[in-house]
């Protein structure tokens, strides 16, 4: 790539570029508001309500993969088990929020 000016018909393109996007109001307000985020959004994971079904499938596939990974002690089981169990208790503590909500 080349260091030098560009071409003339090129540096008017570039100007006509930025004279739009200086004109353009919302992308200013975003660009001189935007922040970088530390922590997630967790809005989407805290509104999330699981119907009685979901628990109900959840709680039967773990309850049959804890058994299963004590019988034949196999690892893909376990690790079937760990990934499911931690989504199970998530949604049935949600259930259970949403019970108890007023």
């Amino acid at each position: 790539m080349a260091t030098g000016r560009l071409p003339d018909h090129e540096q008017r393109i570039l100007d006509e570029v930025e004279r739009a996007l200086r004109r353009d109001r919302r992308l200013d307000r975003r660009l001189r508001t935007l922040r970088l985020r530390r922590r997630p959004d967790l809005s989407r994971v805290t509104h999330y309500r699981p119907h009685i079904l979901t628990v109900g499938f959840l709680l039967t596939v773990s309850i049959t993969l804890l058994v299963t990974g004590i019988v034949t002690s196999r690892p893909p089981v376990i690790w079937a088990f760990s990934a499911v169990w931690p989504l199970t208790l998530f949604a049935s503590f949600r259930l259970v929020c949403r019970w108890t909500e007023g």
